[in-house]
């Protein structure tokens, strides 16, 4: 079925995914600082904000706004106080400081907004921040004080990213620094990623932008592969195949690798969730659970770190891991989260999927902000009331997509917004993106 006549025929389905939605804004709502605004990473006391959460929960106030969720007065209120902190926090070198250069730390105190655990200046994370930033600017769009006061720091804030430095003087953007040790060896240059977004942004900065050769560089690397029948570019992890089309709609637009291919990102992501669906139901490591609805391997929250005798087997499990298939790692854990995120992809499969996780498994308890995190049929736990091993956590990098996804699936109120981003427009130009709608716009 195509994806309006999915909509059309949703009947009781559109109340569970709008009840999903309304649960699961909760988290953004429950786990922001008063003060700062910052959005824990996760609900566990103590626990440091997420830049990347934060930037999440931008864009899930705005789409709150737009689907009735929650009143504009409220949602620009959370906005503006977000955008204050990080206009108004320290950049600089310093060790504690909040960032540096534009972009910022991975973990920040919730209270002080500083930066905390010797972490990382992610540019990953920082990017995901922007696009959260660059959402907001976007929605408050009237002349009332405050909406153009938000607008004005947001376009400090994304003016200031220097992503031209963030190459290090290479072709392609490294994954962070450290005041006390530079920047990490690691960088996005290799493999199919989550760095579409990090690039489009870099590449339409008005300011600092890099060089699009970088792009084309990281693109060339990415790998063609066949499994369960499926052509497509291989990632294991299924948020991969996710977290830059919270922003972008890359359906009917094609770079140099798609045209080479002969598909785009999003029918690309289709692909990559059929095969995880494929995957579970083939089961090559024989774990509890696995079926044509109960799928979803990213990275998540795990049993772990313990190993333990399996039916004469020993095996291992893990804790926060960034699962994958068919290659692994693969313990038995499953995420319902990532099979949400996949809505706007395969509608069929993953409605199917998310009945199956809340009518029969349970896994949307109360109070628990929507959908248990992650589960584990095969790690047996001394509950008898449950079957295997339920996540107690949630992780705002799991929350954010489900309202995002479910809101693009339904209405594309994300992707239309940011297509009105010159920033975003001129990325993807740049990066040598055509057809669909950049020819139609542009």
């Amino acid at each position: 079925m195509k994806r309006e006549e999915i909509i059309n025929a949703l009947g009781s389905d559109q109340k569970m995914l709008t009840q999903l939605q309304y649960e699961t804004l909760s988290y953004f709502l429950n786990m922001a600082d008063e003060q700062t605004g910052l959005i824990a990473d996760k609900n566990e006391p103590g626990s440091p904000a997420s830049i990347a959460a934060t930037g999440l929960g931008l864009s899930c106030f705005v789409t709150a706004v737009s689907s009735g969720m929650m009143p504009r007065e409220n949602a620009l209120e959370s906005c503006l106080k977000i955008i204050r902190f990080f206009a108004e926090s320290e950049q600089s070198k310093a060790v504690d400081a909040t960032g540096y250069k534009g972009f910022y730390y991975h973990f920040l105190d919730m209270k002080s907004g500083r930066r905390v655990w010797k972490c990382e200046l992610s540019t990953i994370d920082s990017a995901i921040l922007i696009a959260g930033i660059l959402s907001a600017s976007l929605f408050f769009n009237n002349d009332k004080k405050e909406e153009k006061e938000l607008r004005e720091l947001a376009e400090l804030l994304c003016n200031r990213v220097d992503w031209k430095w963030a190459t290090a003087r290479k072709e392609s953007l490294c994954h962070g620094w450290k005041p006390e040790t530079g920047f990490l060896k690691t960088r996005w240059d290799r493999h199919y990623s989550e760095a579409h977004i990090a690039y489009i942004l870099a590449l339409g900065s008005p300011t600092h932008p890099i060089p699009a050769a970088c792009y084309q560089a990281w693109i060339s690397t990415f790998e063609w592969m066949q499994l369960y029948d499926t052509e497509y570019i291989y990632a294991g992890p299924l948020f991969v195949h996710q977290m830059s089309q919270l922003w972008l709609d890359f359906s009917g637009i094609r770079d140099a690798q798609n045209e080479k291919w002969n598909l785009d990102y999003f029918e690309n992501s289709r692909r990559a969730t059929c095969v995880q669906r494929r995957y579970a139901m083939d089961n090559p490591h024989e774990w509890e659970g696995y079926s044509e609805y109960d799928w979803g391997f990213t990275a998540s929250d795990g049993p772990g770190p313990k190993r333990r005798m399996i039916k004469g087997k020993s095996r291992n499990f893990y804790a926060y891991k960034e699962r994958g298939v068919p290659f692994g790692p693969d313990d038995g854990t499953i995420s319902p989260w990532s099979v949400v995120a996949s809505l706007p992809f395969a509608p069929d499969i993953v409605l199917e999927s998310l009945r199956h996780f809340i009518e029969h498994l349970a896994l949307k308890r109360e109070g628990n902000w929507g959908l248990d995190s992650s589960y584990n049929p095969s790690f047996h736990t001394k509950d008898k009331k449950i079957a295997g091993w339920i996540s107690s956590l949630q992780f705002g990098l799991n929350q954010g997509p489900i309202i995002l996804m479910i809101e693009n699936f339904r209405t594309k109120f994300l992707w239309k917004l940011m297509k009105h981003s010159p920033q975003i427009t001129s990325g993807l130009k740049r990066a040598g993106f055509k057809g669909g709608w950049i020819d139609e716009h542009f």
